[in-house]
């Protein structure tokens, strides 16, 4: 096997992983959404933490805490990451846990090409007419589940705008995943303790109060929070960017897949129509992408 196929490999089981998640959080939809982010939180420092120092990383953390500190913009930058992607994870949970999994789907369906829209405005990169021409049909297919539903589809939104605003602060912080992982979830630590404690003075906590079933779930959300981060960091070492653009798109397909075949989550014409707007910017998205990569691929050999 190849080094590209290994990566390819890597990059499909870290988004499978990430694509079967609801199969997970239903398992804890007994448990307050809030609580289930704070066990998240609280586990994967743990886990990350013990993986690194396990595998001898552990002057490397220090050193990137130490760099973190010295340089106070990226030290914040990430401190700002942590807060969105906590948003993120929390939203994610929410959803899941109150049948809301075909939303949650379309939010990381939108995701890349928000990522794009924040390029432009952030970045002053410049936009293809086929990359805006994507945006204005998800667009379109946001503005059709805002008229179906008589609101906003805040939960895509929400997890689209928090994913795009975390990669955004990201974009400038080169950290290995695993570490980064362990730093993230350290600078929210603090809060996620303090409403633990608030949870178990107000007799609210269900963590060692419903049973050890319960418990190791919430203990195991660490660990499967950190294996797929690990697969992607490898998957993304060995491959193109562009062919991981691609791939990503497994995740928010699988969890489809389970919202309408699983859970039997509500799919009309007007839910057929909204997400064949995605899909339709996503194949123009994909298709842009992948020719300006080859573009610019022919250019550095000649």
């Amino acid at each position: 096997m190849t080094e590209q196929h290994k990566g390819m490999l890597f990059a499909f089981l870290s988004y499978a992983i990430w694509g079967i998640f609801p199969l997970f959080w239903k398992l804890l939809e007994h448990v307050n959404s809030i609580e289930i982010l704070l066990g998240r939180i609280i586990w994967s420092f743990v886990f990350t933490t013990l993986f690194i120092l396990l595998i001898g990383k552990r002057k490397q953390l220090i050193e990137d805490l130490h760099y973190l500190w010295q340089h106070k913009r990226q030290f914040f930058s990430l401190m700002a990451a942590s807060f969105f992607i906590s948003i993120n994870w929390y939203v994610y949970i929410w959803a899941v846990t109150h049948d809301r999994v075909l939303e949650s789907s379309m939010g990381y369906y939108i995701n890349p090409i928000i990522s794009v829209l924040f390029g432009m405005l952030i970045f002053k990169e410049r936009l293809s007419r086929a990359t805006m021409a994507a945006l204005c049909v998800a667009l379109l297919g946001v503005l059709v589940m805002t008229v179906n539903y008589g609101q906003v589809p805040w939960v895509s939104l929400l997890l689209a705008l928090s994913f795009a605003t975390y990669g955004v602060l990201k974009k400038r912080i080169v950290l290995e995943a695993t570490r980064g992982l362990a730093i993230e979830t350290l600078f929210i630590m603090p809060f996620a303790l303090m409403y633990y404690v608030y949870l178990y003075s107000n007799d609210t906590m269900q963590f060692l109060h419903v049973g050890w079933q319960t418990d190791i779930l919430m203990m195991i959300s660490g660990i499967i929070t950190a294996i797929p981060l690990i697969l992607f960091a490898k998957g993304a070492q060995k491959i193109p960017l562009y062919l991981m653009g691609f791939i990503q798109y497994v995740s928010p397909t699988i969890t489809f897949l389970l919202g309408v075949f699983l859970y039997k989550e509500p799919f009309t014409h007007v839910e057929l129509f909204a997400f064949s707007c995605i899909w339709t910017a996503i194949i123009i998205f994909s298709y842009s992408s992948i020719h300006e990569a080859r573009k610019r691929h022919t250019l550095l050999l000649k």
